[in-house]
């Protein structure tokens, strides 16, 4: 079960989360819809090669991603958007596009848009895409310790 690496992880520091079963959904616009869930909420995972290392950038679902600003943040210039069969074998218990944003658990850096910190909560893909955790936004920072920046355009 994908979502049980994170559930003991959560489990072990604590941690109050909710888990939501949906029909499958692949877009922002579909898990939304399929689980309820606010646009202001909802939050995806984008991976990128920083210096040829992997790692996470967690944003508004309804965002892009802005790499001038997380080559900015990051300090390096060799930062690419990272493709599937990149990183695919590196979550053998999740679906492709659907890894939960705890790169911790996986050995990668972590960075997150600072836009995040307006909300109270966020809701991400636990592993499928029929499952979705929610969780504190404080929790989700505590847990993880990204690197906040500006990372979207018109951040």
């Amino acid at each position: 079960m994908p979502i049980q690496r994170l559930r003991e992880f959560l489990d072990g520091h604590q941690v109050k989360y909710f888990v939501t079963s949906h029909s499958p959904a692949y877009t922002a616009q579909e898990i939304a819809a399929a689980a309820h869930v606010s646009g202001n909420e909802l939050v995806k995972t984008v991976m990128v090669t920083i210096d040829g290392n992997m790692a996470m950038v967690l944003l508004h679902a309804s965002r892009h991603l802005d790499f001038d600003k997380l080559r900015e943040l990051c300090g390096s210039r060799d930062v690419v958007l990272a493709e599937e069969v990149e990183f695919s074998g590196l979550f053998p218990e999740c679906e492709i596009g659907a890894m939960p944003p705890f790169g911790n658990l996986y050995g990668m850096a972590v960075y997150a848009d600072e836009e995040l910190e307006e909300g109270m909560d966020i809701v991400f893909n636990a592993g499928t895409h029929r499952e979705l955790v929610r969780l504190s936004w404080f929790d989700y920072r505590r847990l993880v310790s990204p690197v906040m920046g500006r990372l979207t355009s018109g951040s």
